[in-house]
């Protein structure tokens, strides 16, 4: 496999590579440019964030779980290349030495490379842009003081200038490729044929979680196909009949953009959803083909009454998200078969916007969800109409809460109500007891979640008192 992408401003051809070298591993071993550290190796603490810039403008990436065909007909910069052509600091790296924010200086490059994107996009919540950076010396209070200095500062020239190489340079002196063949299609129809010629093949998407295999677990993953080359799969459009059409690999940090305009607190749910490098890389199409009980997007998308579009070749199908999960491990998709896409309906004419997600976890941000749950109920006239509510971390599978909405459907809309809907929730779901939570708190807390629901959606309801069910804790 040939690739070519820019590094630091300079083109980089690479010829005979392994498609799972990790950018991180290259970096360090064979350019020597080891100010991009190994913290965690997993995606977790941000010390090997660099600057990644395609088509879409610039996103903050972890090197140390990015493959190298990832980056073909890219543009990387990493610490080294921060400062201008001359020597001159970067307004970030002035920022930093100003106001002490490193001491160690371990995860500082990581800092800067995500201070220096963030920078270069203009975008001030810098607490959830360095989300994603952990630092345990300094504290976080003089690197935010300097990042919001640093927000005074024009972008340098030499930063501005990054742009992605022309695709007709990154293919330059490439051998063409059958589909069948190709380990990187450019559309999803080389995909199709490419997958049904090889259903055995691993597919890369953003790699947030296949890159785990390889770095943590040591897997050798013999056929691999990267779909970063299928453009055609990264569109957003809405249809005639106003719902929405989300291409599989539609990154999370596009995703919560687009959804936050139509449900908001889906789109509040997807700033808690990982770090800023990892929405960036992990898309919509892999967190639901890897059928994580925990995975947070299936929940709010099963409430939304989701419909997954697969393909295997030229054959289409498509069905009702929550029937995609079959069990633990084991989804509803043939092999070659891959997500092309994901349908969420129009919003009823005249009906608010009633999806409410809850995510609990032991972290406010970057932690996996111990339960996640989704509601969204209709009311007309003070009587549930109709009602969806699906949970993670409550089953094998993303799951709907079938006895619960059933005890909440035709009934008035009242506290009295959501008090016996409650009870239903132990005939839904047996959840386990692990790490993150005992079983009796992830039923408590999930009957808690539509106490706190009622109370969002009727606003004269929360000053009443609520039905909560609180785990009882013996000394």
């Amino acid at each position: 496999m040939t690739i070519t992408f820019q590094l630091n401003g300079e083109e980089v051809a690479l010829t005979g590579i392994s498609p799972t070298a990790t950018l991180l591993d290259w970096l360090r071993e064979e350019r020597g440019l080891t100010g991009t550290k190994e913290g965690c190796n997993e995606g977790d603490c941000g010390a090997c964030t660099v600057m990644v810039t395609d088509g879409q403008g610039a996103k903050p990436l972890n090197a140390c779980i990015l493959f190298l065909p990832q980056l073909h007909g890219k543009s990387i910069r990493t610490i080294e290349g921060v400062a201008g052509p001359d020597g001159q600091l970067h307004p970030v790296q002035e920022a930093m030495v100003t106001h002490h924010g490193s001491q160690c200086g371990f995860c500082t490059p990581g800092f800067i490379m995500s201070m220096v994107t963030a920078h270069k996009n203009g975008a001030l919540d810098h607490d959830d842009q360095l989300a994603g950076n952990l630092c345990r010396c300094t504290g976080y209070a003089p690197i935010i003081r300097a990042a919001e200095t640093a927000t005074e500062a024009p972008v340098p020239e030499w930063i501005a200038a990054e742009a992605p190489l022309d695709a007709s340079e990154a293919l330059r002196g490439e051998a063409p490729v059958t589909p069948e063949a190709s380990q990187r299609p450019t559309n999803a129809d080389e995909l199709a044929a490419a997958y049904a010629a090889r259903p055995d093949a691993t597919l890369i998407a953003g790699a947030t979680d296949v890159g785990l295999w390889v770095t943590k677990q040591l897997r050798e993953l013999d056929d691999v196909i990267f779909l970063d080359g299928c453009d055609d799969l990264k569109q957003i459009s809405k249809d005639a009949d106003g719902s929405l059409r989300i291409g599989a690999m539609v990154d999370m940090n596009r995703l919560r953009d687009e959804i936050a305009l139509r449900h908001p607190s889906y789109g509040e749910m997807l700033r808690r959803f990982a770090s800023q490098q990892v929405r960036a890389a992990a898309t919509i199409g892999g967190n639901i083909a890897n059928g994580s009980p925990i995975g947070d997007n299936p929940p709010a998308l099963i409430a939304l009454g989701a419909m997954l579009h697969l393909r295997h070749g030229d054959n289409r199908r498509k069905l009702p998200l929550e029937s995609f999960f079959l069990d633990y491990g084991k989804q509803d998709r043939a092999d070659g078969e891959f997500v092309e896409a994901i349908t969420l309906p129009a919003q009823p004419t005249g009906q608010a916007d009633n999806l409410r997600v809850y995510k609990l976890s032991k972290r406010f941000d970057q932690d996996i969800s111990a339960v996640l749950g989704a509601f969204n109920l209709a009311v007309t006239d003070g009587i549930i109409t109709d009602a969806r509510i699906a949970f993670g971390g409550m089953a094998g599978v993303p799951k709907r809460a079938g006895d619960v909405e059933a005890a909440l459907i035709g009934q008035n809309w009242s506290l009295a109500t959501i008090a016996m809907a409650q009870k239903k929730f132990g005939r839904d779901f047996t959840p386990m007891s692990d790490m993150r939570a005992s079983a009796d708190y992830r039923l408590d807390a999930a009957a808690n979640m539509l106490s706190r629901y009622f109370a969002d959606i009727d606003e004269a309801a929360a000053s009443d008192p609520l039905p909560c069910h609180v785990l009882e804790v013996k000394g």
